[in-house]
């Protein structure tokens, strides 16, 4: 479905963003992805998607809340790749605390990695893309950006600006063949998630009519479509990938 295409996946080390690059791999897309801090981490990925998908795959340490670095990111990956078709902002972080205890350091990490690294890469990305009359933009947003969340009032504050950007960016640049996305998923189960007890866990489970956890393959499907020309006429949207969670 994305043979001969590229993506550009910011952090795709782990978690969601691992699985969106693995299920883009197996259809044919070659991958640039960032990631923040393990080098070893990142080129045994590289060699893991080399060897069994056959596609061209370079991970670059970035940090995308950096505006800079992101214009510096975007020159060599274009670079090396020749275009970019694809770009998926992924990069995010949580800081959870309630508002009485939330310092301002907690919400800057939240707000400059989660919100401000999509304008930063989309930024970035934008004359590329003018130049060649096309791109799909997705944002990875999350459920709590359009319902809320106790104790992350910084993490859904970033989630909720990311609907408002897509939407901003999808009329902007529709004339022109670019769409831009987002992805809200809802509970999905990662290393971040395994992390908690499991009677929170369950007490997600049990909320969500599915009955279950969500899956990285399950959102990386939805990314999967974003990202083909099955999805020529589909702009501007945020579409949950959440078990009926938020309906």
């Amino acid at each position: 479905m994305l043979q001969g295409k590229t993506a550009l996946i910011t952090g795709a080390s782990r978690g969601i963003g691992k699985g969106i690059a693995e299920i883009f791999a197996k259809n044919g897309c070659n991958i640039a992805f960032t990631y923040a801090s393990s080098v070893e981490k990142a080129k045994a990925f590289e060699q893991e998607i080399s060897s069994q998908y056959g596609v061209k795959i370079k991970g670059y340490q970035s940090d995308a809340a950096n505006f800079n670095q992101s214009l510096a990111l975007a020159d060599e990956i274009i670079a090396d790749f020749g275009k970019v078709d694809i770009l998926i902002n992924n990069a995010g972080i949580t800081r959870d605390t309630l508002m009485l205890r939330m310092t301002e350091e907690q919400w800057d990490d939240v707000i400059n990695t989660n919100l401000k690294s999509a304008f930063n890469l989309t930024k970035a990305f934008l004359k590329h893309f003018l130049g060649n009359k096309a791109g799909s933009i997705i944002n990875m947003t999350s459920v709590v950006g359009v319902m809320g969340n106790a104790g992350q009032a910084n993490y859904s504050a970033s989630k909720a600006g990311m609907i408002g950007f897509t939407k901003s960016i999808a009329k902007e640049l529709g004339s022109r063949n670019i769409r831009c996305n987002a992805v809200a998923p809802g509970f999905i189960e990662t290393e971040m998630t395994h992390a908690l007890d499991e009677n929170v866990r369950k007490g997600w489970t049990d909320t969500i009519p599915l009955k279950r956890g969500g899956t990285p393959d399950d959102v990386a499907n939805l990314c999967l479509f974003l990202a083909s020309d099955l999805s020529t006429y589909i702009t501007g949207q945020t579409i949950s990938v959440c078990g009926g969670m938020l309906m």
